[in-house]
């Protein structure tokens, strides 16, 4: 079984995408990690993230290792994600580890469920159930600034505001895989929903449309 969760930035798909593989016995993967994995090598390299050439060479020197680099979660992490996120060899080159994640999942799971934001689209648009996980932008930012707030960075609100609204522009426009709803997913805003809703009615559809 393959469960598709996509959304904006700070919308809360991480959250229930953990939650509903964990009831369902599936493996997890947060793709927003694979891009900003590889935004992080390239500005170690001091490399632009707009640079097609080192963010590709980035890419393709991806190991499993990166995905748990301690800075991955840092807004300028966050930033060059979306741009290297843009480039259309970037995407191709790591659309094969997400599908092969899903098709072969790690310990012999009965599945998996990846979070991001063109995975029931692009990368798996035959996925068993799709949801589209959103939130108003002012309560997406809340949302980032206390969790910078928590982990002890600085950080403005109206700063961090107008970052999403430039990251929501540019992922939402790009040419290739723009971030938006699978015509067939379920979509879940959260701004005025707990977590708990927000699971127990992901969890409810998946169900249905999987027949479990």
């Amino acid at each position: 079984m393959i469960v598709a969760v996509d959304g904006p930035s700070a919308s809360g798909k991480g959250t229930v995408a953990r939650r509903l593989a964990r009831a369902l016995g599936l493996v997890y993967l947060d793709t927003g990690q694979i891009y900003r994995a590889v935004a992080a090598l390239v500005l170690a390299a001091g490399k632009d993230p707009a640079d097609p050439h080192a963010a590709l060479a980035a890419a393709q020197a991806l190991v499993p290792e990166d995905l748990d680099r301690p800075n991955l979660r840092d807004e300028d992490v966050g930033q060059a994600a979306s741009i290297v996120a843009a480039i259309p060899a970037v995407r191709a080159a790591l659309l094969g580890f997400q599908r092969g994640f899903a098709r072969t999942p790690p310990g012999g799971a009965n599945g998996a469920i990846l979070d991001g934001r063109d995975i029931g689209t692009v990368v798996f648009p035959g996925a068993d159930a799709k949801l589209y996980v959103t939130a108003s932008p002012e309560v997406r930012a809340r949302r980032r600034h206390e969790e910078l707030i928590g982990r002890g960075a600085d950080s403005i609100y109206a700063r961090v505001l107008e970052d999403m609204k430039e990251r929501d522009r540019r992922d939402e426009s790009r040419a290739v895989a723009p971030s938006r709803p699978a015509p067939d997913a379920l979509v879940l805003d959260t701004s005025s929903l707990d977590p708990d809703e927000v699971f127990e009615t992901a969890l409810a559809f998946i169900r249905q449309r999987c027949g479990l």
